[in-house]
C-alpha cells in the first residue's frame, strides 16, 4: 500500500480547515491503495518522510515564509531525506525525475504567500521530490472553493501514488 504523507502547520482555524480538505481528499473512496498519515512537522522525521511515497505539506505564511516548525522539518532532514546541492548551488539532479518522490504545498496566509512558497520550493529544488500540483495559495478567510480545491489536491496526490 502507498503511504501519503500529510506534514500539516495548523495552529489557525483556517490552516485546520485547509488541512482538513486535503486530508479528506486523499482518502477520497475512489482512490484505492493509500494510507494517508498525517502528522505536525516537530511529530515527523527522516525514517516518516523516507517512508513516504508522496509528500504534502501545509503551512501557514509567516511574515513572508514558511511556519518556523516547517523549516525546522527541512532543517533536521535534508541530508537524510536526499537533500543535496549541486557545486553551483542548485540541487542535485542524481534520482533522476522518475525517481523523485512526488509532493505538493499547501499555503495559508492573511496577506501573502508568494514569500512562504518560494521559500519552501527553493528547498524542495534539492531535494528528490517531483512536484505533481501547483502550489495551492490562499488568502484570508478560507471559502468553499479553498476547501474544494484542497480536497482535489489531496486526492491529486493519493491517486497519483496509488497502487
Amino acid at each position: 500500500m502507498a503511504r501519503l504523507l500529510l506534514v500539516r502547520h495548523s495552529p489557525t482555524e483556517n490552516t485546520r480547515a485547509l488541512a482538513e480538505a486535503v486530508e479528506a481528499g486523499a482518502r477520497d473512496d475512489a482512490i484505492d491503495g493509500v494510507d494517508v498519515q498525517s502528522s505536525s512537522p516537530d511529530g515527523v522525521d527522516a525514517a516518516a518522510v523516507n517512508a513516504a511515497d508522496g509528500v504534502i505539506v501545509l503551512t501557514p505564511a509567516n511574515f513572508g515564509y514558511m511556519a518556523g516548525l516547517v523549516k525546522d522539518l527541512f532543517d533536521r532532514t535534508f541530508l537524510d531525506i536526499g537533500g543535496a546541492l549541486a557545486d553551483d548551488g542548485s540541487g542535485s539532479d542524481a534520482a533522476g525525475a522518475s525517481g523523485r518522490t512526488p509532493w505538493a504545498l499547501v499555503v495559508h496566509g492573511r496577506y501573502d504567500t508568494e514569500g512562504a512558497v518560494r521559500s519552501v520550493e527553493s528547498i524542495v529544488q534539492a531535494l528528490p521530490w517531483r512536484r505533481v500540483a501547483e502550489p495551492l495559495e490562499v488568502l484570508g478567510d478560507v471559502t468553499e472553493a479553498d476547501r474544494e480545491a484542497a480536497y482535489e489536491l489531496g486526492a491529486t496526490v493519493a491517486a497519483v501514488i496509488s497502487s
